[in-house]
């Protein structure tokens, strides 16, 4: 009986390193983007979750508030489709935001008019008009359900009680537009932050006065603001900076200079070890919280005007990328479960590696780790790889490939014919496997004998294209060096194949060139670190 006429074996590299770290692969896991222009065409000025429930027993609404130019839209964070509209306003509207038992949700306008809407009905609940200009921020209270503040280009922060007709208190001291504020976070107070155009960051405290406690100057206008979970840090964007302001030493900390133009969003992300900002340039930037380092990125296709990181379930986990535009584009990206929890496992040891100092003893490591999943190979399947001394058989479970055409003509022996399929409608590995096939059966001379200029052109193209190519050099070589063996007597016989290897070895002359150079670095590295260039 004659043998069975296996397929051809496919020609594994080794892996290269991958140039993308943990932080990078995990941030790239946000996909399925999810594009949504704004049906008048305005801009996407804000995007809000609703804070955690203070009761860590009752689940936050799974909803979030996306303001673009006279309407309030909110979404679902676990289908990402628009659930509700509410379009009661006078003018351009402003920094909706739910409360966190997702039941009302609050905003402002261009008129200075603040609203209270009921999220079923969409009802109006509240209306105050204090404010004589528009009112840029309001934020519900994260642990009083009655409670809220307001920003306004009236130079004006105030402090809503719900049942009252009027504002509880006002501060004063802003000397020009005040575009955001904010609730400090948990610390026994009532501690606000607010930002404005007359280029401070004050903070205020309703039990002392109705002055600023606190006051951070900056060169620029400041944009926005945004407490960190510990409640002693502020971040706040003038211009293209972000400074991280420490409330207890009343001093900044550090200024972060990643943006080419004006921040306008921030974000927190990872449970607050992560931040993300957003600017005019278009750029989206995450930075880690302790040397407040760029670790990852994304560039959009209009400025950015606002963003926020979507988090679900009890663990608070990121959940979506949502990004609002100039140009009135709404993106929102899903990041994707299961496996992705492993890199996140590998991204934050990473970066406690990092920060530890131990950063080449984690990556030998890492080296020393077998793939993962290697061993499902030996589970219930054929092992027929080298070492192999037992063989089952009868247990393939997977269907045999049907043979392609020039594996056809390479197992009667006609190797030319195979070699022109390949190189006619195969891809690169395709013409690598049959190559090294050809090698191996020391064939390949006689594959490319009793050529013509016109046979010869498809493989002089193909060494070209891939010659450069590191994996493949040794068997390119092979090839060039059999080709000029058996041709290069009838070069000036024909224009078109001197032209050909003219640009192949010009090709090659480009390469040696190279791999000169980076040895004249390895010489002088050798020189400085002995230990390193080895």
């Amino acid at each position: 009986m004659a043998a069975e006429v296996q397929p051809v074996a496919q020609v594994t590299f080794p892996a290269k390193p991958s140039s993308r770290s943990p932080e990078q692969t995990y941030w790239r896991t946000f996909r399925s983007p999810l594009n949504l222009i704004s049906p008048t065409s305005h801009a996407v000025t804000h995007i809000a979750q609703p804070t955690p429930h203070p009761n860590p027993l009752q689940a936050s609404p799974d909803t979030f508030a996306v303001t673009t130019g006279a309407r309030l839209q909110i979404y679902s964070h676990r289908t990402r489709k628009l659930l509700k509209t509410i379009t009661r306003f006078d003018d351009t509207a402003h920094s909706g935001e739910i409360r966190y038992d997702g039941r009302v949700v609050v905003a402002g306008d261009e008129t200075g008019a603040i609203q209270i809407f009921d999220v079923n009905s969409r009802a109006i609940l509240k209306t105050w008009k204090e404010h004589k200009q528009p009112v840029w921020s309001t934020k519900w209270h994260p642990r009083d359900t009655t409670t809220l503040m307001s920003a306004s280009d009236d130079k004006t922060v105030r402090l809503w009680d719900l049942p009252s007709s009027e504002s509880a208190t006002t501060f004063l001291g802003h000397q020009d537009y005040v575009r955001s504020g904010a609730f400090m976070p948990e610390n026994g107070s009532n501690l606000l932050v607010s930002g404005s155009y007359d280029q401070t960051v004050r903070l205020w405290d309703p039990r002392a006065s109705e002055r600023a406690v606190m006051t951070f100057k900056h060169t620029g206008a400041v944009e926005t603001v945004l407490p960190m979970p510990s409640g002693t840090t502020i971040l706040a964007a003038a211009e293209n900076h972000i400074t991280v302001l420490d409330i207890i030493a009343m001093k900044p900390l550090h200024v972060i200079k990643n943006h080419q133009k004006t921040v306008t969003a921030l974000s927190h992300a990872s449970n607050g070890s992560r931040i993300v900002s957003g600017g005019l340039d278009g750029h989206m930037k995450i930075f880690e919280t302790t040397g407040w380092n760029v670790v990852a990125g994304s560039k959009y296709p209009s400025p950015i005007l606002s963003l926020a990181i979507i988090n679900s379930g009890p663990a608070q986990e990121d959940k979506h990328i949502a990004v609002g535009m100039a140009s009135g584009l709404l993106s929102i990206k899903t990041r994707l479960s299961g496996e992705q929890k492993v890199k996140e496992r590998e991204r934050r040891k990473e970066m406690e590696a990092l920060l530890a100092g131990t950063i080449e003893e984690h990556d030998r490591k890492i080296a020393k780790k077998r793939p993962r999943g290697w061993e499902k190979r030996f589970r219930g399947r054929d092992f027929t790889g080298e070492g192999a001394d037992i063989i089952i058989e009868g247990n393939d479970r997977s269907k045999r490939k049907k043979p392609k055409e020039w594996e056809h003509l390479l197992h009667k022996g006609r190797y030319r014919e195979a070699l022109d399929q390949a190189l006619d409608g195969g891809n690169t590995m395709t013409i690598i496997n049959l190559l090294t096939t050809l090698r191996y059966r020391s064939a390949l001379r006689a594959a490319l004998e009793k050529r013509d200029e016109n046979t010869l052109q498809p493989i002089m193209r193909w060494l070209y294209k891939n010659i450069s190519q590191t994996s493949f050099v040794p068997i390119c070589v092979e090839v060039a060096m059999n080709i000029m063996d058996l041709y290069s007597r009838h070069l000036d016989q024909s224009v078109i194949l001197e032209a050909r290897v003219e640009k192949l070895h010009k090709r090659v002359r480009e390469e040696v060139e190279k791999a000169q150079q980076a040895c004249m670095a390895m010489g002088m590295l050798s020189l400085v670190a002995p230990d390193a260039a080895g």
